[in-house]
């Protein structure tokens, strides 16, 4: 509603608000001419000359106190006019002295007495149907509430607020909570006649942002760490006030660590300290860090997790080479895939671990400067082949189950998370052309510890040294003699036999 009311100028402004009949107001416009009473006063001399132009199109004047009476404080406009401030206007500001220059807008017209009635800029002024005008800040009691706004009372006059002036952020849910506050507003409309007035707190707080606004973009520098509120929160990262200004803190910048939603970070109405990281003061935009107003995890990561430590922390990503897993807030450490498992080869890191799952793991190294964490998790418990020298002696002979099987031999696990391997030489006291014409996985079988080699984590076994060594001699493993006649008897003869048998 406010952007659809136009300001009045000092000069009607005055001409509207004052009680005048037809003769005297021909005269003071005859004395006026097309100039306003604020071009007047800028012309009475250097102090008076208007300093810059408020937030809300008024001129704003500095000059000397000349005298100080009561409630009253009187200031000198050049010649024998003065202005007078009432110390009301101060608040708990301290008061000016004799001598001491004041800044002040103009806000009536020159009396017989030759006083003018000012007031500092933003200050509230006493409400009269006389004094109220659209633009004058005000302050007033709500009284009551209904479907369309609040019902206020300013100073004695019965006032109303709509809906939509209430705040300039977004709708009032609940009017009824306003109700017996006191509130600061602006004049949106004004109608003595009607005895109508209108007033809105956005219009106020909307000024007051525009003002702080521009302050904020006049000092504003990258690398500033201010405090600020979160005002929304979307998607891609959320919206905070600095003080006159919303920035975005986009969701890469909220925290040291992953960040599913912004909502799991932050909340509407939170107080956050934030980094500016970018400034477009055309556009009027402003990019923020919550991210880097947070200490770094990373500073302190060698002395919280030690080499040989042992840790817990929750799996958050896997990948073909390994698992990352959280340890606090921003810190990550990867478990390779090579140290998943001791008893078994691992294919892919989900075959031990899931995305979420808490794991006991063991630090290998930290890299501070490179932001890097090396884990294992199969060293985190017992490690199977210390002793393994004790356990499975050069020359006894064991059982173990063929794990796996490759070109060269056969592995053969002795105990969980230990295998040893039979050479392909090492599986028959007969030639092997293919280590399945030997064994196969899965076969439970004898070996012979040949070597013991616990720092590579090395075993040489072997099944020929052994009395139960299979023999090939005559057929492939797998088929029996009379299988073997078999397939010979159903192959079609190359050659005639001997004596002309067919």
């Amino acid at each position: 509603m406010s952007d659809q009311i136009e300001r009045i100028d000092d000069d009607e402004q005055f001409r509207a608000d004052s009680k005048l009949d037809e003769s005297l107001e021909k005269e003071i416009s005859a004395a006026l001419g097309n100039r306003s009473l604020a071009d007047i006063m800028d012309s009475r001399g250097p102090s008076l000359v208007a300093r810059r132009i408020t937030s809300d199109g008024q001129r704003l004047y500095r000059s000397q106190v000349v005298e100080i009476h009561g409630d009253n404080i009187f200031v000198d406009l050049g010649g024998k006019t003065q202005g007078l401030l009432t110390t009301a206007q101060f608040g708990d500001d301290k008061l000016p002295e004799v001598g001491q220059e004041v800044e002040f807008v103009i806000t009536d017209g020159e009396s017989d007495d030759g006083l003018v009635l000012l007031s500092r800029e933003g200050a509230i002024a006493a409400a009269s149907w006389d004094s109220l005008k659209v633009g004058l800040t005000v302050e007033g009691a709500v009284t009551g509430h209904n479907k369309g706004g609040l019902e206020m009372k300013i100073n004695g006059i019965r006032a109303f607020m709509p809906l939509s002036q209430i705040e300039r952020f977004g709708g009032v849910e609940d009017p009824a909570a306003f109700v017996d506050q006191k509130l600061t507003c602006r004049v949106i409309e004004a109608n003595p006649r009607e005895k109508k007035l209108v007033v809105s707190r956005r219009a106020f707080q909307e000024a007051e942002a525009a003002t702080k606004r521009k302050e904020l973009f006049e000092t504003l520098n990258k690398g500033d760490t201010v405090g600020g509120v979160v005002k929304s929160i979307m998607p891609y990262g959320a919206f905070v006030d600095i003080g006159g200004a919303d920035g975005l803190v986009h969701v890469r910048e909220m925290s040291h660590g992953r960040v599913e939603s912004p909502a799991d970070i932050v909340t509407v109405g939170q107080q956050v300290e934030v980094v500016v990281l970018d400034i477009d003061r055309q556009k009027e935009k402003i990019s923020l860090s919550l991210r880097q107003a947070l200490p770094d995890p990373w500073q302190d990561a060698a002395g919280r997790f030690p080499v040989n430590a042992i840790v817990t922390g929750r799996v958050v990503k896997l990948m073909d080479f390994g698992a990352f897993v959280e340890l606090a807030e921003g810190l990550e450490g990867l478990i390779p895939i090579s140290e998943m498992s001791f008893a078994r080869r691992v294919n892919h890191p989900k075959e031990v671990v899931q995305v979420g799952e808490e794991v006991k793991l063991r630090v290998l190294s930290v890299d501070p400067q490179r932001n890097r964490i090396s884990l294992s998790l199969k060293q985190a418990g017992d490690d199977p082949w210390v002793g393994a020298s004790a356990r499975w002696a050069t020359d006894t002979i064991v059982e173990g189950v063929v794990t796996r099987i490759a070109d060269f031999g056969a592995f053969v696990q002795l105990a969980e998370g230990v295998e040893g391997l039979v050479h392909i030489s090492e599986l028959s006291n007969d030639r092997v052309n293919k280590v399945d014409d030997a064994v196969r996985q899965g076969d439970t079988v004898k070996v012979k510890v040949l070597e013991v080699d616990e720092d590579a984590r090395r075993i040489s076994l072997s099944i020929k040294q052994t009395s139960a060594a299979p023999s090939l001699r005559g057929q492939a493993r797998g088929y029996t003699s009379k299988s073997s006649d078999v397939r010979a008897r159903s192959k079609p003869r190359k050659r005639p036999l001997k004596g002309g048998l067919d």
